[in-house]
């Protein structure tokens, strides 16, 4: 079993911020796979079904950003399932915007719902698609990624989701080592 979680914060008010730069690549994501986000279920927005004959799981989690861990360990529990498994999307400030980074451990960066999922998940080793959202020093911090972005930053954010969600359709079948080879050059 493959489960797929982007995050991001649920709710109108946050709809194409750049901190929801994961919901919008599992939007894109379950269009590839073929599956609907037609339920709640481990407080969060949940999808699952076959793809290629694996059984995937999306989830993006409704905790807000800062509690995603709880949502993924709600699922890991209920599927008695371990972080070797998972595949987080996140947002970036250290990537410009259009840029797309797989790795397979790593810090927080500072980054509030990658710390509650290593917090939640007992380590920090997980693949995870980091997308791309660049930083302005002279906005605050809370108020950049809680921003909407540029209208001249939308066709690189567009590649960026398609690469992202590419990546991990890719993942669901391939080792991610493989993905990442294939992936990190884009």
């Amino acid at each position: 079993m493959k489960i797929i979680i982007g995050l991001g914060n649920p709710g109108v008010k946050y709809a194409n911020t750049r901190h929801n730069a994961g919901y919008m690549v599992m939007d894109e994501l379950s269009k590839l796979c073929k599956l609907e986000f037609n339920q709640e279920k481990f407080s969060s927005y949940f999808a699952k079904g076959k793809v290629d004959g694996e059984d995937v799981i999306l989830l993006k989690p409704t905790t807000f950003m800062n509690n995603s861990g709880f949502a993924l360990r709600q699922c890991l529990d209920f599927y008695k399932e371990s972080m070797s498994n998972v595949l987080i999307i996140y947002d970036d400030i250290a990537l410009p915007v259009g840029k797309i980074r797989l790795r397979q451990k790593g810090s927080d960066g500072g980054h509030n719902g990658i710390k509650s999922i290593i917090h939640c998940g007992f380590s920090n080793e997980f693949n995870r698609i980091r997308v791309g959202i660049d930083k302005d020093p002279k906005i605050p911090m809370v108020d950049w990624v809680l921003s909407k972005f540029k209208d001249e930053e939308k066709p690189d954010l567009n590649i960026a989701i398609e690469n992202a969600s590419k990546a991990a359709y890719y993942s669901i079948k391939h080792d991610f080592m493989d993905t990442m080879n294939k992936f990190n050059k884009k």
